[in-house]
């Protein structure tokens, strides 16, 4: 049943992108108001009880212990960092330009992966970066628009983000699901805690149904992404994140009064092609 289970690992990686252009949204609302720590502490403290449920629902007696604490070690410091420049980033950007910034993630994957594990770059791939490079200049257009902060740490969040997946690529198939997430968590958190007495604003109860609205929507996200790539390859799941530019123009304009430039369009739609690329020959490689 190979076609039946692409098309559930499609429809769940739509899903999960879905949930995750939800969680976005959530930080775009809350970043005007709160320091990127103070988000991420709030939501990181929601999803203790998630991730608890998770842990308890596993059906490994294994103790929670990395199989491989030194990666573990390196990707939870990994995924701390793109999470405080990712929060301020959607926090700062309008949507369709973090995106823009976000979609290069393959790129950076493509680098990363020939640099740390000695991966060919070829020639349709090394093309595709390039366009790539191309579509995150059209899309920006910094010759009109005025670049700040937050297209600094989008490109960062990126390029850190690209190696999450390296290390995930390199340990995922052997750490558990609840211990990938779990760590990482953790150390976000006592981060955040330790930052948080300097930079706290109160939050009324509506602000922190949103962080618990950010918490949940981001953990059946990973669970439904964590589903697809079981259930599909990569060339049939990873284009799904595409999907977020359409959650992208239809909440920027009706929550934020952000209206996307042809511009715009055209340089996201050249940023897509060039990850779809990138993705199929890596897929073709494997």
């Amino acid at each position: 049943m190979p076609k039946q289970s692409n098309l559930i690992g499609a429809l769940l990686g739509l899903l999960a992108m879905g949930l995750f252009a939800a969680s976005d949204i959530t930080i775009k609302a809350l970043g005007s108001s709160y320091n990127p720590f103070q988000i991420i502490f709030f939501a990181g403290l929601m999803s203790v009880p998630l991730i608890a449920g998770l842990a308890m629902a596993d059906p490994t007696a294994a103790p929670l212990r990395p199989v491989q604490p030194r990666l573990m070690a390196l990707r939870c410091i990994v995924v701390l960092v793109n999470g405080i420049f990712g929060t301020y980033a959607f926090a700062t950007l309008p949507l369709a330009q973090a995106y823009a910034i976000f979609f290069t993630m393959p790129i950076f994957v493509t680098f990363l992966s020939a640099v740390l594990l000695g991966e060919r770059i070829d020639l349709p791939r090394g093309m595709a970066v390039l366009a790539g490079l191309v579509g995150v200049i059209v899309a920006l257009d910094p010759g009109r628009a005025t670049l700040q902060w937050g297209h600094a740490a989008a490109l960062a969040g990126a390029v850190v983000g690209a190696g999450n997946y390296v290390i995930i690529r390199v340990s995922g198939t052997q750490e558990r699901t609840v211990v990938m997430i779990l760590y990482p968590l953790m150390l976000q958190l006592l981060v955040a805690a330790l930052v948080l007495p300097f930079v706290y604003t109160p939050m009324p109860f509506g602000d922190l149904a949103l962080t618990a609205l950010m918490a949940t929507v981001s953990f059946a996200g990973y669970l439904a992404i964590i589903s697809a790539y079981r259930r599909a390859p990569g060339i049939v799941v990873a284009p799904m994140q595409y999907s977020q530019i359409i959650w992208a123009a239809i909440f920027g304009a009706l929550l934020f009064d952000e209206a996307m430039s042809a511009q715009t369009i055209l340089g996201v739609a050249v940023i897509i092609l060039a990850g779809i690329v990138i993705v199929a020959r890596q897929d073709k490689a494997a």
